[in-house]
């Protein structure tokens, strides 16, 4: 397994496309090569390969806008091969809410465009939040429908680890269960608050039991241990991506 960065995190840096090389220049300057291209401006593919092959990085997973999965998928595909990333991922189901209507129209929506991405050598990945861990009318998770309705071929599942803990589950059992589907996941870490509450922490500056759920990760076949921080709470991003970076590091993993 190796560690790569979400750009996400950096979003508020990749507003233009200076702005958005200059970041992926200092994500580079810290070692890192797997990066997972999301929250960006927006781009040409031909732009993003040339950053590849000037920079030395790897565009590993993206995060696509539904639009583009749904009513461009042989193009989204194309572009993908241009800079030569096999990953198509989805955020969050469209309107970033789970409900069984929702579910059914994202089953009804994202199956056929799946299809013709596994069709066109791709896979798609689906990025989960809390919410597909609420149960349907008939008790079953929308996980666990997400899972027997799109077999593994089909749809990959981008595990992030802090939502799962967010959602009261066990981050290391659910990736053991998600094996063979979580070639990039999401590492984000979970602190308390001096009012009780939560929020999120560089990785290994929480209280998620981090050397448990790599030892999953590694069973369930991860290649890639994606950074990432949605919040960083005044914090420089930058900063953040290094701590995160260190801990890692001090495990064992690199680049």
């Amino acid at each position: 397994m190796v560690i790569g960065a979400q750009l996400y995190t950096l979003r508020e840096f990749a507003k233009n496309l200076n702005d958005f090389e200059e970041t992926l220049k200092r994500v580079t300057d810290m070692g890192c090569r797997a990066l997972q291209v999301s929250g960006t401006c927006d781009f040409e593919a031909e732009w993003l390969a040339q950053k590849e092959r000037e920079l030395g990085f790897t565009c590993v997973l993206t995060h696509t806008k539904a639009a583009d999965i749904l009513g461009n998928t042989e193009k989204v595909c194309r572009d993908h091969g241009v800079f030569g990333c096999k990953n198509i991922g989805l955020g969050a189901v469209p309107g970033g809410r789970l409900n069984d209507e929702v579910y059914e129209k994202f089953a009804a929506d994202f199956k056929p465009a799946a299809e013709t991405i596994r069709a066109n050598g791709y896979r798609f990945f689906y990025h989960n939040h809390a919410f597909e861990f609420c149960r349907s009318r008939d008790g079953e998770r929308f996980l666990e429908k997400m899972l027997r309705d799109f077999p593994a071929d089909l749809m990959g599942i981008t595990f992030d680890t802090y939502w799962a803990q967010f959602a009261g589950a066990d981050p290391a059992r659910v990736l053991l269960d998600l094996t063979g589907r979580v070639e990039c996941i999401h590492l984000k870490d979970m602190c308390a608050t001096e009012r009780n509450g939560n929020r999120m922490a560089p990785v290994g500056y929480g209280n998620m039991d981090f050397e448990r759920i790599l030892v999953s990760a590694e069973k369930a076949g991860s290649q890639y241990l994606l950074v990432e921080q949605d919040d960083c709470y005044g914090e420089d991003p930058f900063d953040c991506m290094k701590k995160s970076f260190g801990y890692l590091k001090s495990l064992g993993l690199d680049f």
